[in-house]
């Protein structure tokens, strides 16, 4: 009984101090949760974002039009300036490393009229790699057992004493739930958010299918099986627009990288310099082209609800756009 006891006072503690701090993220039940982590700011999802504002609800039922300082959207992180009156911020040490495997937790989320919710759980596995909204592989992150319900997306996971250690990002099958992990590389991710830093990367601007629908749709019209990823969408006025590169076309190398997969166009394209260019080798029909790309500076903004796609690869089995 004395172990129920000190879960149930634990409990009961982590409510108190972590649930001020928790905010619902959109209207009504809302689209997702955040957790104030400093003076006047909210960390939550890119995704749970529609645009350069949203409402923010606080545990004591106010609400407050929060606006977007930064987001990175292949990082799946927004910042979000709730002007004055925020509650205190969640207790947080940032770390050097994510939670070990074991490790005791707790998430707290807001349930529409229904006030704070807490759960318990435990640290299920470490190193997990997952997606962000674009389809760009998150490393670093932890799985943990704590339930949550929809909407939770955004909230924190905190240990026994109230401190901050991830911030939850999906829900998976099975009833576990992956987070990122509030060390030492988030906490320097949001104070360049909270400057409107938000990454520069490189971005070609295509949709591509993954290898088996690529090799499938080529053997449906007669061509010769090749590996590589298919592009399905180019973007208007993107590199690749302005490349020739066009719409059925196999994309095969990058930059001298075989390219047989989603992850592969994203990987080749990780070190590329904004500015620069590249040769990108393709095939049009049963034709093998050599073209050369040359990448424009480009940032994900705060226009966090709009999308330029997704990779979503071999992972996600349909097309998308790498970013």
């Amino acid at each position: 009984m004395a172990e129920l006891d000190k879960l149930e006072e634990t409990l009961a503690d982590v409510a108190t101090s972590v649930g001020p701090s928790v905010v619902r993220i959109g209207r009504g039940h809302g689209r997702g949760a955040g957790v104030v982590v400093a003076g006047g700011r909210v960390l939550t999802n890119a995704h749970n974002l529609r645009g350069t504002t949203t409402t923010v609800t606080f545990a004591d039922g106010r609400s407050v039009t929060g606006t977007v300082l930064g987001a990175d959207l292949d990082g799946d992180l927004a910042l979000l300036d709730v002007g004055d009156g925020a509650p205190s911020p969640v207790a947080w040490e940032a770390e050097e490393e994510a939670p070990g495997l074991g490790k005791a937790v707790f998430t707290v989320t807001l349930v529409g009229d229904l006030g704070v919710r807490v759960t318990a759980g435990y640290v299920s596995s470490v190193d997990r790699v997952f997606r962000g909204p674009r389809g760009r592989r998150i490393r670093g992150g932890f799985e943990h057992t704590a339930p949550l319900g929809p909407g939770s997306s955004g909230g924190p996971v905190v240990d026994a004493a109230g401190r901050l250690l991830g911030v939850d990002t999906h829900r998976l099958d099975g009833g576990f739930y992956l987070a990122v992990a509030a060390d030492a590389d988030l906490a320097e991710r949001i104070e360049r958010l909270a400057r409107g830093e938000a990454p520069r990367r490189a971005r070609l601007g295509v949709g591509v299918a993954p290898s088996w629908a690529a090799r499938k749709m080529r053997g449906a019209v007669g061509l010769p099986e090749r590996d590589g990823v298919l592009v399905r969408v180019v973007e208007t006025g993107s590199p690749a627009a302005a490349a020739d590169i066009r719409q059925g076309d196999l994309l095969v190398e990058v930059g001298g990288k075989a390219v047989r997969t989603a992850d592969d166009l994203l990987d080749a394209l990780a070190g590329v310099e904004p500015g620069s260019k590249l040769a990108v080798s393709l095939v049009r029909g049963v034709e093998d082209l050599v073209v050369e790309v040359e990448f424009a500076v480009t940032e994900a903004t705060a226009d966090a609800g709009g999308s330029d796609g997704e990779a979503g690869g071999e992972a996600g089995g349909g097309a998308g756009t790498e970013s």
